[in-house]
Parts: C-alpha cells; structure tokens; sequence
C-alpha cells in the first residue's frame, strides 16, 4: 500500500520562504511521477509541480517557476518543495501525490492522473 506523508507547512510572511517534505511508503515502482498539488477554498486543487527522477526531469507550474523547486531524495524516499518569494496567492493547502508508470508524464501536472494522495499541509502566506 502506497502512503505518502506530508510536513513542514506553516504560516510565513511575504517575501519568506518554506520547505516541505513528503515521505513515501509502499512500491510505486521505479518510473514513479513525484508532484505537489495545492488547494484554496473555492479553487480547484492544481499542480504546482513534478519530479520524474527516473529522467531527471522536473515540471512546473507557470505561477511558481523560479520560485519553487521540487527535489527528490530515493535514499530517504522523500520528496522536497523549497518555496521562495511567498505571496500571499501561494495560500492553500497542499498536496504530495504520486503516480507509477511512463503514461503519467502525458501531463504531469493534471490531478487526475494521480491516484496516491497525502493528507496535506497547510501553507499561509500573510502581506
């Protein structure tokens, strides 16, 4: 069973930054698509950005590229978001989620691909 653990989330003023952390549990499999999703009230849960360590690769969000960075240790089975430059429009709850297998990087950032969800943290980022 595939378990995915969130920390690090808290509040933080304009301008500063934060690191979250997602363990992961269970065999996803070697071509595993790591992501961090985020959701505001009112607002669709959306992908902010992706690691497919298999390739190195890495994908992200419009909103946050040069901000964010998504980081993937195998060793420690952890996977990172070091957020920068917070504004208060990063606010929201987010999500680590996992996807197995080569046909998860059709669009690495859409939820709907995901079927591995952690519980999420809280992110609140005041002006």
């Amino acid at each position: 069973q595939v378990r995915l653990v969130e920390s690090g989330g808290g509040s933080v003023q304009a301008g500063g930054s934060l690191r979250l952390s997602c363990t992961t549990s269970g065999n996803t499999g070697s071509s595993r698509l790591l992501a961090w999703f985020r959701q505001s009230p009112g607002k669709e849960r959306e992908g902010v950005a992706a690691i497919f360590p298999y390739a190195a690769s890495t994908y992200y969000a419009a909103s946050v590229k040069g901000r964010f960075t998504i980081s993937e240790d195998s060793a420690q089975n952890t996977v990172s978001l070091q957020m920068t430059s917070l504004n208060p429009e990063d606010t929201a709850m987010y999500y680590c989620a996992a996807c197995s297998g080569m046909g998860c990087l059709k669009s690495p950032l859409s939820r709907l691909q995901y079927p591995y969800w952690g519980q999420g943290t809280q992110v609140t980022v005041s002006s």
